[in-house]
């Protein structure tokens, strides 16, 4: 007898709560083991491939290629068993059925131990047995009539429309009935209609927004955009969503917020202006993430911007003799890594954040260093952990590294966060100078321009001489400017003459 598992998309981590499908590595039908990858997804880290716990046959898929989809929702569902059994689906439609019925939770089985092993953050790796969720009944509303699923044909005893098996949406995990339209069916299992549309409440019951009681439970997945209504004093249950079936998402919340500060009242959304002409990008994924860390850096941190011109002649010179000496290649951006950690130990206030709600600088013990790469997929910052260990050589190694994971798209989530200190060579670009954005919640960023040969008084005399700009961005809440001022100071004075780094070897 075969059991319909239903597999959701899981937790990803680092507070991410949506991600786009960007390939099915599955087709319905197809045999699929336990931890066997089944969906390439891409989050507003990076690309992801999403394994399944069960292993079993594949009976359905929710949501095609380019849909987006929150944290939890479900993704599809595997018949896990004896597919020969009395109870084996036949077509998506049962399948979805059978998995309405069974919602199981809890560990997967499989693997001969019921757990899958470590996978992602949120589901498998769990050893107890398989255990049914319980579902609490739809508390109920006076003089409503409970809704049930008439399956193949009407109920002649409620006089409700037939429902042809399709499965409804998913509701917010953890909140039964969630979704308007639920109802208890027999022994208090929630119902709801197959097309996911409330049902219609009589006259007299409290109803207040999409359909929703005022009483029931309402349709949020997000854990963070709970809190950001529970901190800001938000209702929910008055509030009206304008995800997929009246998901509340986070824009709805903030959008709340700010007419409460503007002391309006909620009124019908006014009609839209003529859009104009031309192509509209959606700002999602990578694009969408970079939007938003920009306009937060900007919007929280009260930036400063020095700069300065140095000599980089000798480190020309320094790195041509390394790599002449045999040996893996250096690369300029390594020996720029080296001289950060080196002016960090030396000035710490620039590895640090700022926590806000305590009031408080909070100075970092390890440099994990950023550096800015451009791909097709546009600007991501990979990080390489605890840069202030690492000489010259192995800095060269894992920039390659990255760079190449940047450009391939395979960076994890934990590979593009965590950073302490950026490092940005826009120099790359054939611009000498910037006035880089800082990489909230970082204190600084140091930017490189286009080292290039120009007019530079070298001993009392002109010379033509390898120069570079040198700037740097900081927070001026760590530190005032005579800190960022002498850490600047310190790397141009390295860049001009390498040999000052032998003092921290």
């Amino acid at each position: 007898m075969a059991q319909v598992l239903e597999f959701r998309l899981p937790d990803l981590g680092e507070g991410l709560t949506e991600a786009e499908i960007v390939r099915w590595l599955v087709e319905v039908g197809e045999v699929v083991a336990v931890d066997q990858p089944v969906v390439e997804v891409e989050t507003a880290k990076a690309m992801v491939e999403v394994p399944c716990p069960y292993g079993g046959v594949v009976t359905a898929r929710f949501g095609e290629e380019g849909a987006e989809l929150p944290v939890g929702a479900p993704l599809l569902t595997v018949a896990v068993g004896d597919p020969s059994g009395p109870s084996a689906p036949q077509g998506p439609a049962d399948a979805s059925e059978a998995a309405g019925r069974s919602e199981v939770s809890g560990p997967p089985a499989g693997n001969g131990t019921g757990g899958s092993g470590n996978v992602l953050v949120g589901y498998g790796t769990g050893a107890a047995p398989a255990r049914r969720r319980r579902v609490r009944p739809a508390r109920p509303v006076p003089g409503a009539q409970p809704v049930s699923r008439a399956v193949n044909g009407p109920d002649p005893s409620a006089g409700a429309p037939a429902v042809d098996g399709a499965r409804a949406s998913s509701p917010a995990v953890g909140d039964p009935g969630a979704v308007s339209g639920a109802g208890t069916g027999p022994g208090g299992r929630r119902t709801r209609p197959a097309d996911g549309r409330a049902s219609t409440a009589p006259a007299g019951a409290p109803v207040s927004v999409a359909g929703r009681t005022a009483e029931g439970p309402v349709p949020v997945i997000s854990p963070l955009v709970r809190r950001l209504a529970r901190e800001n004093g938000v209702d929910l249950r008055q509030l009206p969503g304008s995800g997929p079936q009246g998901l509340i998402l986070r824009a709805d919340v903030e959008d709340a917020l700010r007419r409460a500060a503007a002391g309006t009242r909620a009124a019908p959304a006014p009609a839209p202006r003529p859009a104009p002409a031309g192509d509209r990008i959606p700002l999602k994924g990578v694009r969408g993430a970079v939007a938003d860390k920009l306009s937060r850096s900007r919007r929280e941190i009260p930036d400063a911007t020095c700069w300065v011109d140095a000599d980089a002649t000798e480190l020309m010179r320094a790195r041509a003799a390394m790599n002449a000496a045999g040996g893996p290649k250096i690369s300029l951006l390594a020996l720029l890594a080296r001289i950060c950690t080196a002016a960090l130990a030396r000035f710490p206030e620039l590895n640090s954040t700022v926590d806000t709600e305590a009031r408080e600088v909070v100075r970092l013990d390890r440099v994990h260093l950023g550096f800015a790469a451009q791909t097709e997929r546009g600007l991501v910052v990979p990080v390489v952990r605890d840069a202030h260990t690492r000489d010259a050589e192995s800095l060269t190694a894992e920039f390659a590294r990255l760079t190449d994971a940047a450009r391939s798209g395979s960076l994890t989530p934990g590979e593009l966060t965590g950073g302490t200190f950026t490092l940005n060579n826009y120099g790359v670009f054939g611009v000498d100078g910037s006035t880089p954005i800082i990489n909230h919640p970082e204190a600084a960023m140091l930017g490189v321009g286009r080292i290039v040969p120009k007019p530079w008084v070298q001993e009392g005399e002109l010379a033509v001489r390898q120069v570079v700009q040198l700037s740097l961005t900081f927070d001026h809440r760590v530190c005032d400017g005579g800190t960022a001022g002498g850490f600047l100071r310190y790397v141009a004075d390295c860049v001009e003459q390498p040999a000052v780094l032998l003092r921290t070897l």
